[in-house]
């Protein structure tokens, strides 16, 4: 009998393969959910088109909550990275952040091996043209499934759409656009259409990446060497940290100076972000190297970081120089550059154009309000940078699970993690440029520690079903050591003797005049849990991970208490719920403006209300007496 076309069913459909959809794809199918995965090439499968690492500041306190909840980026980039190093070390625990160079083909092909293995998965390599969406019984839409560019049917209980910067992408640097995707991969070209078509609001943003060169070009001699950290610690909380003790690959610092400089100001006229060329909002926190010249003429140098793109190429990637200017321009500015002088360009830096969307069309589990069954996550959303990508794309993976499944919603708010805050900044608050996690936009980041994801957030993952009982067992046996040992320091209580008093002077401490415990000890800011094991014979033998804990745990017991405070008023007003289809205009007193954002966003609590640009603390008092007046002042 012959067929017109392809025709398949699946439980879940994911569009991308990106750190977005396979994230998606894989929390879906460990679920036990059929799910297929679709990707304009089988060989861009966790593609890092830009930079070569994954963490960094935030960035890595998403991949350790990822890691917590089940996810996989922490555990690939731990089986294939050439340099790991701990940033802000300097600074207080709530802004380390860990950031490790990958491998980039070792990373590609690692991601690909663990979903091709991966039961209840098929990956698929097709062009998704089409949304296949009918009318549901509360006049909303319903997403069905996806139709490829070639006719095929796929039928599916709900979609996730990862497109990353796929759709309609244009590269550019000079005068030469071409209409491809990233590393000059087939755009997608159709699904915008189709999204369009079924009342989706789409944005246009613009990214970009620096040049490569070749590494055996480079004079290291003029640069700073930066080697990675010993001891190594790992991403995920499963990796065993003796398996990641490994030589690694030194990095490099170089800058750019005045005739670098001079040569982007002589032809920033030839430049695409200033001549009119390029029209879409581009990252503010990862500019251009034009953009950097123009905005700071103040500044004789900004920084190139010079990283190798894995131990199979001599490919180095110059961070820090993102560009657009023509091909002539970009190479007299990267051989003015200390270092640089005859380096090879393997390949040069461009800018890209794509398709996003605007998020506040989301709700917080990343379900489209209008459309049933549909889901988004990573760059589509209007994000930038594999982290946010692959924690949205997780997101939107277990939901479109918990959907097909017939259970809740699953949020994680501003007080239990960075990813809580990067969703709800997405769907909450307007923006018309690419949205980047900074440690600054979390206001519990104390609590919400990179150390202490996997004690914040592995319960969570248990209850889903994305963390095993392995898993869950040595998360609560951490736990219970660290409480337990907490518990006996501040039992344990010294006498203001000669002995002791040596051992506080020899670290430049107060002398004792009293008795006092062996937390109050740790506590003083010249002293900490290591510092006081001469005074401590009893000391059990502890795993690091446990001591430190115990040693930031007693230091900021009292921070950590007010912020504590500060989450159980927030959780107040996140548990004053809204409903779904309030029309706004039809509660008296608020301001226009309020009104229009209120209806726009339809918030779910007076929390995420109260965070809409536009909602003043007056608006939220209204909202509060209304839901008094209508008996919905209740918490949930």
């Amino acid at each position: 009998m012959a067929l017109n076309y392809i025709e398949e069913y699946y439980d879940v459909a994911v569009v991308g393969a990106g750190h977005a959809g396979c994230e998606a794809a894989l929390a879906a199918a460990r679920l036990g959910l059929e799910t297929i995965v679709f990707t304009v090439s089988v060989d861009s499968i966790a593609l890092m088109p830009c930079n070569p690492n994954i963490g960094g500041t935030s960035k890595g306190h998403l991949v350790r909550e990822l890691d917590a909840l089940g996810g996989e980026m922490g555990r690939n980039i731990d089986k294939t990275f050439i340099q790991s190093r701990m940033l802000n070390e300097s600074k207080g625990p709530a802004v380390h952040s860990l950031r490790a160079q990958a491998d980039k083909q070792a990373y590609t092909r690692e991601m690909r091996r663990t979903m091709e293995k991966q039961e209840h998965l098929q990956i698929r390599q097709a062009e998704v043209s089409e949304l296949v969406t009918e009318p549901g019984e509360d006049g909303k839409l319903v997403c069905t499934g996806v139709k490829t560019l070639s006719g095929a049917l796929y039928h599916a209980k709900a979609v996730v759409l990862a497109t990353g910067v796929y759709l309609n992408a244009r590269c550019i640097f000079g005068e030469i656009s071409e209409y491809t995707g990233p590393n000059g991969l087939k755009a997608a070209n159709h699904l915008t259409d189709s999204l369009i078509a079924n009342g989706v609001i789409m944005y246009r943003f613009k990214t970009g990446t620096p040049a490569r060169v070749d590494g055996r070009t480079i004079d290291y001699s003029k640069m700073e060497e930066q080697k990675g950290d010993v001891p190594v610690i790992p991403f995920s909380f499963s990796t065993d940290p003796a398996d990641v003790q490994k030589p690694q690959v030194s990095c490099w610092l170089t800058h750019t100076g005045e005739t670098a400089h001079e040569i982007i100001r002589a032809n920033i006229d030839r430049s695409p972000l200033y001549n009119g060329s390029i029209h879409s909002t581009g990252p503010r926190y990862c500019p251009s190297i034009e953009d950097k010249v123009m905005k700071f003429p103040d500044k004789t140098g900004h920084q190139i970081f010079v990283e190798p793109e894995g131990l199979y190429t001599h490919e180095m990637y110059l961070g820090g120089m993102s560009s657009s200017l023509p091909e002539d321009v970009q190479y007299a500015v990267i051989h003015s550059t200390p270092g640089l002088e005859h380096a090879r360009v393997v390949r040069n830096a461009y800018a890209i154009e794509y398709d996003c969307i605007d998020a506040r069309q989301l709700n917080a589990d990343l379900e489209f309000k209008r459309i049933h069954g549909l889901f988004a996550g990573g760059q589509f959303n209007g994000s930038s940078g594999y982290e946010e990508a692959a924690v949205q794309g997780f997101m939107a993976g277990v939901n479109a699970s918990m959907r097909v499944l017939g259970r809740q919603p699953f949020i994680i708010d501003r007080s239990e993690g960075y990813i809580g805050v990067l969703i709800d900044d997405l769907v909450t608050k307007e923006s018309h440029e690419p949205y980047r996690m900074m440690t600054s936009r979390s206001e519990y980041r104390l609590l919400l520690r990179q150390d202490n994801a996997d004690l914040r957030l592995s319960e969570t993952g248990y209850r889903i079903g994305l963390v095993s009982e392995e898993r869950i067992k040595a998360v609560r046996a951490k736990k219970a050591a660290i409480d337990a040992e907490i518990a006996r320091l501040k039992k344990k209580t010294l006498g203001a003797n000669a002995a002791v008093n040596s051992v506080l002077g020899s670290w430049g401490s107060a002398a004792l005049r009293t008795g006092v415990s062996l937390a109050d000890l740790v506590a003083r800011p010249e002293l900490n849990y290591e510092k006081v094991a001469a005074l401590d014979p009893d000391r059990p033998a502890l795993p690091a991970d446990v001591t430190e804990q115990v040693n930031i745990e007693i230091k900021y017991e009292g921070y950590i208490r007010r912020q504590e405070q500060q989450v159980r008023q927030f959780k107040k007003l996140e548990g004053k719920l809204l409903p779904a289809d309030l029309d706004y205009s039809k509660v008296g007193s608020l301001r226009l403006e309020a009104v229009q954002k209120l209806n726009q966003v339809k918030p779910r609590s007076i929390g995420q209300a109260s965070r809409i640009s536009g909602v003043s603390p007056a608006d939220t008092s209204v909202l509060l007496v209304w839901l008094e007046a209508h008996g919905m002042a209740g918490e949930s």
